[in-house]
């Protein structure tokens, strides 16, 4: 073989190998390629957001159904991250993948099992993209408030809404778990008349720091029975393999502080509420407990998914929802960029938090039947003081 064939052979040899090192490494960094292509390249301060929603108007909202009757609870839900991220910090209310997105997978799997128990209300929000969540720059973090924002606004347009006596349900996930839990501290826990219609907030896949609960959320207590209400069930779920994501879970993710704003959950506890248990406990569940989880990808909101059963069982340590493996593999997170980030198209625990609030909104419902026969407070008292003595003039003196 003559040297120049050898050196060609050479160099094609040479060629594929750094082909086959570039594909490594792109498939090892994979997820740091796609968060550089998600980064909108322009600091927040200087960043024209897109226009926000009417929450007056019924466009305003993905689902505002109307009431059967005058005590049917309303369910505020809060969907979860939906825009992946590139052009805007915040994404627009018409973006067609993310409103796919919500309607064909998070509003059948994640809303529907509290819209069992009243009428839905899921607003329409500037959500802060993924990538605003897999990093904690300043312009990420001001994007998170930016979307509370939104959803403070839709907060306030449902309590107008809905009345002033009706029960209420919140519920989010994800970044929408984490503006629940933001309304619960500025809106629900200072207003003794609205924690009195409150169900339960359900704040899942976001974590709540214990500290909160002796700060500004004392008086919404952790739902640590069952039977609870005018509580706050959350939990933030991981496989015992997924050390990515336990890491997010416990050190990198922010939530609020009680000195308000946001701030890292590293060190400061995290409510874990098992959902095979509908109680804060560190007991380990079997997958006999398990009512089923739920594929509604794709289901319209009138059809009632039929869900999975003794799937997996579940068991609270540190802080966070351990879960094992589910046996069927409809209830297998996709291998997709970043999915540490990501909810999965499935409610693992649909048929559980069906259940819990259910009967949490019964439980709620009997309770306010008996507040509204108790006879009403009777006010402070009041001092009276002595009234002088004042003889009656004699007439015969005149």
């Amino acid at each position: 073989m003559s040297p120049t064939v050898i050196a060609r052979h050479v160099f094609l040899f040479a060629c594929i190998a750094f082909a086959v090192l570039l594909i490594a490494a792109g498939w090892v960094l994979r997820d740091q390629v796609y968060r550089t292509f998600q980064d909108p390249g322009v600091p927040f301060q200087t960043y024209t957001p897109p226009p926000g929603a009417d929450y007056a108007d019924e466009a305003g909202w993905y689902v505002r159904e109307g009431f059967s009757d005058e005590d049917e609870p309303a369910v505020f839900f809060v969907h979860p991250t939906t825009y992946s991220g590139g052009a805007n910090w915040n994404g627009q209310l018409d973006k067609p993948r993310s409103v796919e997105m919500v309607t064909s997978v998070m509003l059948p799997n994640y809303a529907a099992p509290f819209a069992n128990s009243g009428a839905l209300f899921a607003p329409r929000y500037r959500q802060a993209s993924l990538y605003a969540f897999m990093n904690n720059r300043e312009d990420s973090v001001r994007a998170r408030l930016f979307a509370y924002g939104d959803i403070q606004r839709a907060f306030d347009a449902f309590t107008q809404q809905i009345g002033d006596s009706r029960p209420i349900i919140l519920a989010g996930y994800g970044q929408g778990g984490l503006d629940v839990l933001g309304l619960l501290i500025d809106r629900v826990a200072g207003d003794e008349a609205l924690t009195a219609r409150l169900v339960a907030a359900y704040v899942i896949e976001s974590p709540v720091p214990l500290d909160l609960f002796t700060g500004p959320l004392q008086s919404l207590p952790p739902c640590t029975t069952p039977e609870a209400v005018r509580c706050v069930y959350g939990f933030s779920s991981a496989m015992p393999s997924e050390e990515g994501r336990l890491h997010i879970l416990t050190e990198r993710a922010m939530s609020w502080a009680p000195e308000g704003g946001l701030d890292f959950v590293d060190g400061r506890g995290l409510l874990c509420v098992n959902p095979l248990l509908s109680a804060v406990s560190n007991d380990y569940a079997s997958a006999r407990q398990h009512r089923g989880g739920v594929a509604a990808e794709g289901l319209d909101g009138d059809v009632v998914p039929a869900p999975i059963p003794a799937q997996t069982g579940a068991q609270c340590a540190d802080g966070v929802l351990f879960f094992e493996q589910p046996r069927s593999r409809a209830l297998h997170r996709p291998h997709r960029l970043v999915e540490d980030y990501r909810l999965p198209p499935f409610n693992l625990f649909y048929e559980d938090i069906r259940f819990d609030v259910t009967r949490r909104s019964f439980n709620l419902a009997a309770i306010l039947q008996d507040e509204r026969q108790w006879a009403p407070p009777l006010d402070a008292p009041e001092a009276i003081e002595d009234a002088p003595v004042i003889p009656i003039p004699d007439g015969r003196r005149y």
